[in-house]
């Protein structure tokens, strides 16, 4: 309104734009604006300046708008401007792909029609759609992925569902924490006589007699880490007889969660019998010495009988050693033990000498035998206390004996010089002998037990006549 109290402009009226000027409006209240004909010839393009995707656009000027568009949004222009040079109120927006003709380039944009003169001139105001398409292929994306982490879950719900109620052991999941039953099977239902939901979101104490609410949980979770026996005795309660629960214990989103198995101790007691049962036991209680160790010899256990013949205090102290470093002979007896084990399956009777931390040397005879754990080959070590002299004395050779008597009928008839040769030649024939037979006739040990190289070996075993002999 002016000074003197007249108006610019009637009520909802706008006065004469100078084209320049409009432009400018329109380029900056839309993406785009496109003029043309009522016929669809393309008479004037505004691009915004802040969008640099609608340039090319701008030279589309004197085309028909039909050429920029796909095949499907072709028939939506024409069904829309039909309604409105029609006259029709209230003619809808439209949403138009426009496209380079290559497939290269494609931008979604919603038009709305509008009059701006009498010679027919239509202005269509452009809203990019491209941050909506986005936004939405953004959605249905994380739609899919919902659906897919969903049907997951599903699928390991049922193969959790399946598991717990296919297996005859009662079964409890426990929180640490809330010390609150989450999850039982079928078989746990039975064996503690309570209703399922009587027992999801109760105290799992509350189900044996005589424990308190939170020592129960923290004595499983302690007894779930230690590497000792890893179960508790507990009675169930209303005198339902004695359980034996043994606890795992793993974090699940960020909670920590006990799995615990619960077997009637008359049921334990009657799967005693149990091979494996039996060996733990054997290997944990025996007199003989056991050890396993890897395919190089490190030592991945040993039982107590074997810590204390070599005088050692924790088994810590000789795991990822090798074995090697308590035989007499070191890498040649594993050495030896080992390709016999390897090549027939098992090797029976080695005897070496076994040397502790700080005792002395004590005589061994040694079993090995090798057994293939997955994809892996271990070997397994059983020891016996020789308690006998040395090995040569035990086990003398009939030549050897042959020999030394001809030694002794050689005083008087030869000088002490020949006497001291022979005597020479038996000893180094006798050690030879011995070599190959604890060696199991291998060469390359023998040689290696000896101190030779192989081909001196084998020209000492030229000398002697033993080549051949097996």
């Amino acid at each position: 309104m002016t000074s003197r109290g007249t108006k610019y402009w009637n009520s909802g009226a706008i006065p004469l734009i100078a084209p320049e000027i409009l432009g400018d409006i329109i380029a900056e209240v839309a993406d785009v604006g496109v003029v043309i004909s009522e016929t669809g010839s393309i008479l004037s393009v505004i691009v915004n300046p802040d969008n640099d995707a609608f340039r090319q656009l701008e030279l589309w000027e004197n085309k028909d708008i039909r050429a920029t568009l796909t095949i499907e949004s072709v028939s939506k222009f024409e069904s829309r401007l039909a309604e409105f040079l029609a006259d029709k109120p209230r003619v809808r927006p439209v949403e138009l792909n426009h496209t380079d003709g290559t497939n290269r380039w494609e931008t979604p944009v919603r038009y709305s029609f509008h009059r701006i003169g009498p010679d027919g001139a239509i202005l269509l105001l452009g809203r990019d759609l491209r941050p909506i398409a986005e936004m939405q292929q953004q959605l249905v994306e994380a739609q899919l992925s919902l659906e897919r982490d969903y049907e997951t879950q599903r699928e390991h719900d049922t193969r959790f569902r399946v598991l717990m109620e296919s297996t005859t052991e009662a079964v409890l999941f426990v929180s640490v924490q809330s010390g609150e039953i989450t999850e039982a099977n079928s078989a746990a239902v039975a064996l503690l006589d309570r209703p399922l939901e009587n027992l999801i979101g109760n105290q799992l104490s509350g189900c044996f007699e005589g424990r308190k609410r939170g020592d129960m949980v923290d004595a499983l979770a302690s007894q779930a880490i230690s590497d000792q026996n890893k179960k508790m005795t507990a009675d169930l309660r209303g005198n339902a007889g004695k359980v034996e629960v043994f606890p795992t214990l793993f974090r699940a989103a960020g909670e920590r969660i006990l799995l615990c198995r619960l077997v009637p101790e008359s049921q334990n007691g009657a799967r005693s019998d149990a091979l494996s049962h039996n060996l733990q036991a054997l290997y944990s209680n025996g007199p003989d010495p056991m050890v396993f160790t890897s395919a190089t010899g490190d030592v991945l256990s040993a039982n107590d009988a074997f810590l204390d013949i070599i005088a050692v205090a924790h088994d810590i102290n000789v795991r990822d050693r090798s074995i090697a470093d308590y035989l007499q002979r070191g890498s040649v007896d594993f050495k030896v033990m080992t390709e016999n084990a390897e090549r027939a399956g098992r090797m029976r009777n080695y005897a070496t000498k076994l040397t502790g931390e700080y005792g002395s040397p004590r005589a061994v005879d040694i079993s090995a035998t090798k057994i293939v754990a997955g994809q892996q080959t271990i070997f397994a070590f059983v020891l016996r206390d020789a308690n006998r002299p040395e090995i040569t004395q035990a086990r003398p050779h009939p030549a050897s004996d042959e020999s030394m008597r001809s030694v002794v009928e050689l005083v008087g008839s030869a000088t002490l010089k020949e006497i001291v040769a022979e005597t020479t030649n038996v000893v180094e024939k006798m050690c030879i002998e011995t070599a190959v037979e604890l060696t199991m006739n291998n060469r390359v040990a023998a040689a290696e037990m000896l101190g030779l190289s192989r081909q001196s070996l084998y020209v000492k075993l030229r000398k002697f006549d033993l080549l051949n002999r097996e």
